[in-house]
């Protein structure tokens, strides 16, 4: 069984030999590239320069012998612009980070360092983030949200939102610039194809409180963007999808964090009614124009209460399974999720037990979850998010080769 077979078996809730498993497959389920030269050098690989995909976050693009050393399946790949299923040194240029981590960046002239030590971010939308001395991230202001909370709410400016739009079309060249790249990521190896890069911009545009708010006191606002987006984003999928259909396997559709600690930021009725009917328009338009391919859709926190309205959205796959927020746990996850959409992630608590606890801490949640959350297929391992940068890597080893000697069981009785 290949690792394409594996992962996309799985996602079919079909018999594999044992579970998938992802690393830097998409953006909520890599690791820091502070952490990366120790989990290479824990894994007895040579020394080299992290590869940062996401310099935000600082993320490391995990290389092909890091995923054979931990038995990885899944590549990444960002439109014609990066993948780990073949080396580019061309892409990638050399930065110190003011002495504290020494990688390679696609962009060095992107970072300032200020007197006090922190390094400023430009970005290209004229964005500033930062990163402090003693952080292992950028950030901006506020995580880059408005909390002027006493701000009356405006109706959008639709005649901005269409120019969005239009600035996020694709023209027939681009899409046959990222069918072209896409091709070759396929043509080198066995891998499940993991498409980022091309993702709905619907969850909290504005900011989480304002958009909100806007949600329970202007609902028809909301609905408008909202098929405003889902329409765009139906046109893009036939034309994009079909050219690279053969090539990808799962497609990261949208990120929506719905979830706080506790439980959903919107009342699940809200939930359902705002944004449901949009991405049902979105994932059908999807299915439509490639039927093979896989949506994904990341949305952290307590979501417990959110997830029939996920199902019913169209989605087939569900990350980062956050069972760990709202008092739940992951037989309860699975059970709701049984056969109906697969799940991706939840493979070890990574705000407790992975900094927290001991190796055989890590191994028994790892062994314990997994187990369950992959019974009668419909699961890929990963931890419940990035993995940090003070994580010891024997303890990303550990949670690796664990998950790594799970068969899935056969559906049987509920958990």
């Amino acid at each position: 069984m290949t690792s394409r077979d594996r992962v996309m078996g799985s996602l079919r809730f079909r018999t594999v030999d044992r579970v998938p498993l992802d690393l830097g497959g998409m953006r909520s389920t890599g690791i820091s590239a502070f952490a990366y030269p120790g989990l290479r050098e824990a894994l007895g690989l040579p020394a080299r320069l992290p590869r940062l995909y996401d310099t935000g976050q600082m993320l490391a693009l995990p290389e092909r012998d890091v995923l054979d050393a931990l038995g990885c399946d899944v590549v990444h790949v960002t439109l014609d612009e990066c993948t780990n299923a073949f080396d580019e040194p061309a892409r990638w240029k050399p930065y110190g980070f003011n002495g504290r981590l020494d990688a390679l960046v696609p962009r060095p002239g992107a970072f300032v360092v200020q007197p006090d030590g922190t390094i400023e971010q430009r970005w290209e939308n004229g964005g500033v983030s930062r990163m402090v001395p003693d952080s292992y991230v950028f950030d901006f202001e506020h995580a880059g949200e408005k909390l002027d909370l006493e701000a009356e709410i405006a109706e959008p400016d639709w005649d901005a939102k269409r120019r969005e739009l239009d600035q996020r079309s694709y023209s027939e060249e681009r899409v046959a610039a990222v069918a072209a790249y896409c091709r070759r990521v396929r043509e080198s190896t066995d891998r499940a194809v993991f498409l980022n890069g091309w993702q709905s911009a619907i969850g909290f545009p504005g900011g989480m409180a304002a958009f909100s708010m806007m949600c329970l006191l202007h609902p028809a606002w909301v609905r408008e963007m909202h098929r405003m987006e889902a329409d765009h984003m139906a046109r893009q999928a036939e034309l994009l999808l079909p050219a690279v259909r053969d090539y990808v396997d799962v497609v990261m559709l949208a990120a929506d964090d719905q979830g706080t600690q506790n439980g959903p930021i919107l009342p699940p009725a809200v939930y359902r009614d705002l944004y449901v009917p949009a991405y049902r328009r979105i994932t059908d338009a999807c299915h439509s124009a490639a039927p093979r391919l896989k949506l994904f859709l990341h949305s952290c926190g307590a979501i417990f209460e959110l997830l029939p309205s996920v199902i019913e959205a169209g989605f087939d796959v569900l990350n980062p399974v956050q069972w760990s927020a709202g008092g739940r746990s992951w037989s309860e996850w699975k059970n709701a999720c049984r056969g109906r959409i697969s799940l991706w992630g939840g493979g070890v608590n990574t705000q407790r037990t992975l900094p927290l606890g001991t190796i055989a801490e890590v191994e028994r949640e790892t062994r314990e979850a997994v187990s369950c959350l992959s019974e009668g297929g419909g699961y890929v391992f990963a931890a419940i998010h990035n993995i940090l940068a003070e994580i010891d890597p024997r303890k990303v080893v550990a949670m690796y080769r664990a998950a790594a000697g799970i068969v899935p069981r056969q559906a049987g009785a509920a958990w």
